[in-house]
């Protein structure tokens, strides 16, 4: 035993207390460092810069939904029809994705009720391989309109996603019909198809269900988009304007209802809730 740890093992030191290594958050946006907790506490936006952050589809339950809430079922789907394999086998990262993820795929229903309004909510997490839609979310979206209609009630959905599935090939982007026509079924049953857009919502999700609800929301600064703004520049070969993509902008002309901040989203879903289907109001 050497002299140092002899002396260390004689003087009254207190053990080195363990700290979480997720105390703090860096916002994205200004840079500002959030402590953790107060972040969360905000509904994950930046009290310095607003900058609306990803929320994980829990939190998002928890944030829209009244106590009581029920979370149905993800139907189960062929896995990995194509066998595909770039560096990694597709099945691989479908386990590493769950590892890190309460749910079994980027879209996740509950039936309980905004602000008393009864409703089937639907949470896209980008966080589980960029929100993409794939077989899994396709039939997903399909239970989640027919649980809707079966009780009644409108359809609410949170978008985030980062497009197609690419390891699923054409059979993700049939999804994009498939969402389409479990739309077309709400409507006829007269139910209400609202969707709440958060960042980002791009590519085939895009150009599907999330332009087909009858009241569109965005929240501040949302991505939101089909093509990425330098694969357009690049093809009609202009300087885009600026904020283009932004929900602020998709606003001011016209392919956006209203932009919402998170705090006033609860509140504002319930009142569009009660405009469209005054009845189902408790």
């Amino acid at each position: 035993m050497s002299w140092l740890t002899r002396v260390r093992n004689a003087l009254p030191f207190t053990p080195k207390r363990d700290t979480p290594d997720n105390l703090w958050i860096k916002c994205p946006a200004c840079s500002e460092m959030l402590f953790t907790k107060d972040y969360e506490a905000n509904l994950f936006v930046c009290p310095h810069c607003e900058h609306h952050g990803r929320v994980k589809t829990d939190d998002r339950f928890a944030q829209l939904l009244d106590p009581g809430y029920t979370v149905l079922p993800t139907p189960k789907v062929k896995e990995d029809p194509l066998k595909f394999r770039d560096s990694k086998k597709y099945v691989d990262r479908l386990k590493a994705a769950r590892a890190g993820n309460p749910h079994p795929d980027s879209l996740t229903n509950a039936q309980g009720a905004i602000a008393g309004h009864a409703v089937v909510l639907g949470v896209q997490d980008f966080a589980f391989l960029g929100g993409s839609m794939g077989m899994g979310l396709g039939a997903t979206f399909v239970a989640g309109a027919e649980a809707a209609i079966k009780a009644k009630v409108p359809y609410v959905i949170c978008t985030a996603s980062g497009g197609a599935r690419m390891q699923e090939g054409i059979l993700s982007l049939m999804q994009m019909p498939k969402a389409t026509v479990a739309i077309s079924r709400l409507k006829r049953a007269g139910l209400p198809y609202v969707v709440v857009l958060t960042d980002p919502t791009t590519g085939g999700v895009t150009a599907s269900y999330a332009m087909l609800g009858d009241i569109h929301i965005a929240e501040p600064g949302a991505l939101i988009g089909f093509a990425g703004q330098r694969v357009i520049q690049d093809t009609i070969r202009e300087k885009l304007p600026e904020g283009f993509q932004r929900a602020e902008y998709l606003k001011d002309h016209g392919m956006v209802d209203m932009v919402v901040h998170r705090r006033d989203l609860k509140a504002t879903l319930a009142q569009v809730l009660d405009y469209l289907q005054p009845s189902k109001a408790a």
